[in-house]
């Protein structure tokens, strides 16, 4: 390769090339792409979760209430109002919703009931989804509250939007 001296412009001074034939480029080595770190670290700690591979906190046998779930649903109705929390195995709420909350409450005409439930059962999946919480488990821990009129609104209204036909 030899560089020849162009005139001198404004800017200064230009090389240009004077090769005739271009070299290839030899073949890279990927052999080294198949070696496996040793010290594998997971930086997304839902990714085993959300492929269904994920352990389940089983805990003891004679816990109650079980805690074999990844996310759980918990409704509580109050005398005024409805709350719905979706909580991890080990107690933190990931995500809420209410009718305490004025946002959904100008919507409503009354913050209990059925219809509250079931809106409140669209702000919840949605809320879930924009999380990235695909799969809730949802278990009354009452007995009664899971054949309540509400609660099986809130819970059909959450299947219905988590999985539309």
């Amino acid at each position: 390769v030899c560089g020849i001296l162009l005139p001198a412009s404004p800017q200064g001074l230009r090389l240009a090339s004077t090769t005739a034939s271009l070299k290839t480029e030899t073949e890279v080595d990927t052999s080294e792409n198949e070696v496996v770190a040793p010290d594998f670290t997971n930086r997304n700690p839902r990714n085993l979760e959300q492929l269904a591979l994920a352990r389940k906190e089983r805990g003891w046998k004679t816990t109650w209430p079980k805690r074999e779930f990844w996310h759980r649903l918990r409704l509580e109705r109050t005398q005024h109002y409805v709350e719905a929390f979706v909580e991890r195995s080990n107690g933190d709420v990931v995500v809420s919703a209410s009718t305490r909350e004025w946002a959904i409450k100008r919507h409503l005409y009354s913050p209990k009931g059925v219809t509250a439930c079931k809106n409140l059962g669209r702000v919840m999946a949605r809320r879930c989804l924009e999380a990235g919480i695909n799969f809730v488990n949802f278990k009354a821990i009452i007995p009664w509250e899971y054949r309540c009129d509400s609660a099986s609104t809130h819970l059909l209204t959450l299947v219905w939007l988590f999985f539309p036909f």
